[in-house]
Parts: C-alpha cells; sequence; structure tokens
C-alpha cells in the first residue's frame, strides 16, 4: 500500500472528543508506521503533508505544538495553524516535555502528529536543557508510544553558514536530532516543494526494536551531540 494520502511546561488539551471504536482503532493504524518522520525546509509544505497522512488513516488525531508565541509573528504563525486545523483535530501544547506528553497521548485510535522538533529543540536549548539526554528521553517514550506518531522537523543544514556561534550550535544540534529520529523511525519523508521523496521506509511486520533504540538492520544513529 503506498505511504502517501489519496488526497513541557505542561499539555493543555483544546478539545475532547468521545474515543472510537475498536475498529476504528485498527483502520488508525493501517496506514501508518509506528514512528514517521517528515523533514523539510520552511514554506516546503512538511506540516500540510504530516497532517494528511493522519487525516488518511484515522477518524481522528492529536496535534501537539511545540511552538511558543514570544513575539506577535510567532503568535500570528500559531493562530493561522489553528485556523486551518478541522474539528478532526485535538491540540496539545508541549514545548518543552515532549516525552510526556508522547506517551500519554498516542493512541491507535488517534495518531499523534509533533509539530515541530525543531522549535522543541529551540526550546530546550533555551531552557539550558541537556539535548542529549532529551533526545535520548524522546526515543524512549517513541518506543513506548501506544499508538503512531508523525513527527515533523526542519532540514536547517542546507542554507548559508549562520554567522552566529549561537545559531552554528543550532544548527548542529537540529541536525544531529535529526539524524538520531531518522534513524529510529520506521518511514522517513522529505518533503521539497510541496512534493514528497521517501529516504526510509521499513515494513512494520519485518524486524524487532532493540534496546539501544535501532531498528534490526538498520543501525542507531551513535554520532555525539
Amino acid at each position: 500500500m503506498s505511504p502517501f494520502p489519496k488526497g513541557c511546561n505542561g499539555t493543555i488539551p483544546r478539545a475532547e472528543e468521545e474515543p472510537l471504536s475498536s475498529a476504528e482503532a485498527a483502520r488508525a493504524s493501517l496506514n501508518l508506521p509506528r514512528v514517521t518522520l517528515v523533514l523539510g525546509g520552511a514554506r516546503s509544505g512538511k506540516s500540510r503533508y504530516a497532517e494528511t497522512l493522519i487525516e488518511a488513516a484515522a477518524s481522528a488525531g492529536t496535534y501537539c505544538a511545540t511552538a511558543e508565541p514570544g513575539d506577535a509573528e510567532m503568535a500570528a504563525r500559531i493562530a493561522a495553524h489553528r485556523a486551518r486545523r478541522a474539528a478532526f483535530w485535538r491540540t496539545i501544547e508541549a514545548s518543552l516535555g515532549l516525552a510526556e506528553t508522547i506517551v500519554a497521548e498516542a493512541r491507535a485510535e488517534r495518531p499523534l502528529l509533533v509539530d515541530c522538533l525543531t522549535l522543541w529543540l529551540s526550546n530546550l536549548m533555551g531552557a539550558g536543557r541537556i539535548v542529549e539526554h532529551e533526545a535520548k528521553t524522546l526515543c524512549a517514550a517513541l518506543r513506548a508510544a501506544r499508538g503512531p506518531v508523525v513527527l515533523v522537523a526542519n532540514e536547517v543544514g542546507m542554507g548559508l553558514v549562520p554567522q552566529t556561534p549561537l545559531g552554528r550550535d543550532f544548527r548542529d544540534a537540529a541536525g544531529r536530532l535529526n539524524q538520531e529520529i531518522a534513524a529510529f523511525a520506521d518511514r522517513v519523508v522529505f518533503i521539497a516543494a510541496g512534493l514528497p521523496l521517501m529516504l526510509k521506509d521499513i515494513d512494520p511486520s519485518v524486524g524487532t526494536l532493540p534496546a539501544d533504540g535501532g531498528r534490526d538492520g538498520h543501525a542507531p544513529n551513535n554520532g555525539s551531540f
């Protein structure tokens, strides 16, 4: 079956819906592997593509938003994203507590979309968190998730070299985080100009999940942060 669709500071639920039936739960997992990573540049269409993956596979989804409205521009971007979402989505805010949110919210009947890892990384660095530890905790949460998880991340290493040390540190940390999650994920898709390019796709019926977080036959990324 084609993988492409046809067409913390704590968590803050914005809407509640009734649980779905067991038949709907089974359908939710049909077209989605356990972990999907969607990469792309700014305005590449990665968020909308990730949304359609879940919308095509399930009757409802949970949207985990990591952005913080630090200024008027970001607040406007967040408002635009919220306005675009239909009643299909239940939104959770998790600027720092991403691992806890994944464990608590991912369900077979309600896949979880995380948008995005790159903003989460920025929040971690701003809060003085240890990125290496947080990345390992995130992988453990993905391993324990009780339903499909789709994660969105920016590819920030294909442009100009940042002029500041902080910018270069962030670029490097983002690249390493993307590698870590891509090595862990069952499916990795790169989006350019709204078009998907499959980078990795593991049949969920093949292979197991070793304790080190890699898939059988697919060695996990062991590069240091």
